[in-house]
């Protein structure tokens, strides 16, 4: 009897293994792909049926790409810079505004604080382009437009990543901060040494989605900016076109685009799992 238990656990075991194979190979396949379409040469690139592979990898995509862009005023390297400058900033803000924001609101009572969260919950209903006009009517009247700052503080509050974080502070029990204050620490010490370590999952999945988000936005610079010097890098890509000749440019540009957001995401999930495995909350 035990024989059998054991071997059907075994035969349940390697079904559960077959299945999750299926589902990576299926969820990596469209990025190898996108990898190796960005290498082909043009005639791989149009040939019927297509392959999934390259007989003959080429650079000369990337090449292509730089020779497209090197007409413009600006050097490729500046569109790099404002994506990654921008990019950066704005994790790091919304990071901070989220994780103070949601310590505010998770573990303060005071006189509205339901009423705020509940705008917060509404906030989530709006699609964002329903509030793009009023957003670049107070950029604009800010005198911000043209500027790295109106390319980084309308992000900073964003509604979903300031509700997570919220719901993950709710977690934590309250005894953590009142036995902090009895020994005397102050606000600003409970929140960067015990709040900030406890919540790490939490703003570490922001990072992921708010990276993911601001490194492929093309539409706040085109909003936003008038000159090409304060374009980014997704806003320019854009412009390549869409010819024959400048097929292997795009997929080189596509290929460009996403790498950052893998690498970003495969690290900070490791670390997302480590923090979920060894900083679990206790009540």
């Amino acid at each position: 009897m035990a024989m059998v238990r054991s071997r059907s656990s075994k035969v349940s075991m390697i079904f559960v293994y077959v299945i999750i194979t299926l589902i990576l190979i299926i969820t990596v396949l469209p990025l190898i792909y996108l990898a190796v379409t960005a290498f082909k040469p043009l005639d791989e690139l149009f040939i019927w049926p297509p392959r999934f592979y390259t007989l003959r990898p080429t650079l000369s995509n990337f090449s292509s790409l730089f020779t497209a862009m090197s007409g413009y005023t600006v050097p490729f390297t500046r569109y790099i810079f404002n994506s990654l400058f921008t990019t950066v900033a704005s994790v790091l803000g919304t990071v901070i505004v989220c994780g103070m924001g949601a310590y505010g609101m998770s573990k303060f009572r005071y006189p509205g604080s339901r009423l705020l969260f509940s705008l917060v919950v509404a906030a989530l209903m709006f699609s964002p382009q329903v509030t793009q006009i009023p957003t670049y009517m107070v950029v604009s009247g800010m005198h911000l437009t043209n500027t790295y700052w109106a390319l980084i503080l309308p992000k900073l509050s964003t509604a979903m990543y300031l509700f997570l974080a919220k719901q993950f502070m709710d977690q934590i029990p309250d005894t953590y901060i009142e036995s902090a204050r009895i020994d005397g620490a102050g606000e600003s010490t409970i929140f960067i040494r015990i709040i900030l370590p406890m919540i790490k999952p939490a703003l570490m999945t922001v990072v992921v989605f708010s990276f993911t988000a601001f490194w492929n936005d093309f539409f706040s610079p085109m909003v936003y900016t008038t000159t090409e010097e304060m374009k980014t890098l997704p806003l320019a890509l854009q412009t390549i076109g869409t010819n024959v000749m400048r097929a292997g440019a795009s997929n080189a540009a596509s290929f460009l685009m996403t790498v950052p957001t893998i690498v970003v995401f495969v690290i900070m999930q490791k670390r997302v799992m480590e923090t979920m495995i060894y900083s679990g909350i206790k009540g």
